[in-house]
């Protein structure tokens, strides 16, 4: 099965689907099933997906499959990106063993297979999940908490090398014409730093990093090298796990107001939302616009678990703020000034 090169044109929303997994709760295939219906007609002309097959251990990539195909989508109207290093297995033990208590209902259990083989396999057992549908954008999924579960230097070179070999396959299916492009995604950005020098990629997705309430100059630096080297990036996890609109966790981590850096975190949530109520602004809004509006990155990637809130998030892409905004959100000492600029150029 071959797929012809596509220009990647990345559009300012990419629908993320661990809610297809069964993250957190069960959803029934009807809710999903509408979810996938709003993205398809909120996404002209093309619906860009973003899967995985550590989602729900395939369940995913298996229900995305099969709702594009009830719904009779036609192919040339769907591009999937499928993130690549979980193999599904039988499931052996009363939950699934990788990540017991995230995945709900789901009835097979998960592999990391990160290497040649392990990611070949990985990419076969996508496309046969999908059923009537492939992935045209590959990447290896969560290479940083990969090297991050080494052992030891020797140990971290060893994985390192791994995720090389995986690159390796992937370049592999893009010069046979089995896949579109080739990128990268990860939440800690150095990593992706680290293998775009070994690597040719495509596009970085980077997730938790570049966000409202976190965006180091480094990083800003970064994102405008990739610009430079016309390496596209998809920014992900822009509300910081759903904090930054009022949510009880930071980056999945519960936030203790008993504590120094959770009461300066709820302080600085305090006064954003202040602003935001001053200028008529949803903190959703002041999110995506501040997170979308780098030089270099393209899109903006939102999850959800309500059929009625995807066309209210791709809205959020055409949502201009005043630039009396961003001054008052500098003046209070909300944003850095470097990040000023950038969203008020």
């Amino acid at each position: 099965m071959h797929t012809e090169q596509i220009d990647l044109e990345l559009p300012a929303v990419v629908f993320g689907t661990s809610s297809l997994g069964n993250l957190y709760q069960a959803t029934d295939y009807s809710v999903k099933l509408a979810i996938v219906e709003a993205c398809v007609k909120s996404a002209k002309p093309v619906a860009f997906f973003d899967t995985a097959g550590k989602y729900g251990a395939g369940l995913a990539l298996e229900s995305l499959g099969k709702c594009l195909a009830d719904l009779n989508v036609n192919k040339e109207n769907v591009v999937i990106s499928n993130k690549l290093g979980w193999y599904r297995t039988e499931l052996l033990t009363p939950e699934p063993t990788f990540e017991p208590g995230i995945w709900k209902n789901i009835g097979y259990d998960a592999v990391q297979m990160i290497s040649y083989e392990g990611i070949m396999k990985c990419f076969e057992q996508g496309n046969h999940l999908l059923g009537d549908y492939h992935a045209q954008m590959v990447s290896v999924h969560d290479p940083d908490e990969y090297l991050l579960a080494a052992d030891n230097r020797s140990d971290y070179e060893e994985r390192y090398q791994h995720i090389i070999e995986a690159y390796g396959a992937l370049g592999e299916l893009k010069s046979a014409g089995l896949v579109s492009s080739v990128g990268i995604g990860a939440k800690d950005w150095k990593v992706i730093e680290l293998i775009t020098k070994d690597i040719a990629l495509d596009w970085v997705m980077i997730a938790n990093s570049l966000t409202l309430k976190s965006h180091p100059k480094a990083l800003v630096d970064f994102v405008k090298q990739l610009n430079q080297k016309n390496i596209q990036v998809i920014n992900s996890a822009v509300f910081n796990g759903g904090f930054l609109t009022g949510g009880d966790f930071f980056n999945y981590q519960q936030v203790d107001p008993d504590t120094v850096s959770g009461k300066a975190l709820l302080d600085w949530r305090n006064e954003f939302f202040k602003v935001c109520d001053e200028f008529d602004v949803l903190p959703a809004e002041a999110c995506f616009n501040f997170s979308f509006q780098f030089p270099g990155v393209k899109s903006i990637a939102l999850n959800t678990t309500r059929p009625e809130k995807v066309a209210t998030n791709v809205a959020l892409a055409a949502k201009e703020l005043p630039l009396q905004f961003w001054t008052e959100m500098q003046h209070r000492g909300l944003i850095e000034t470097e990040s000023f600029n950038t969203v008020s150029r």
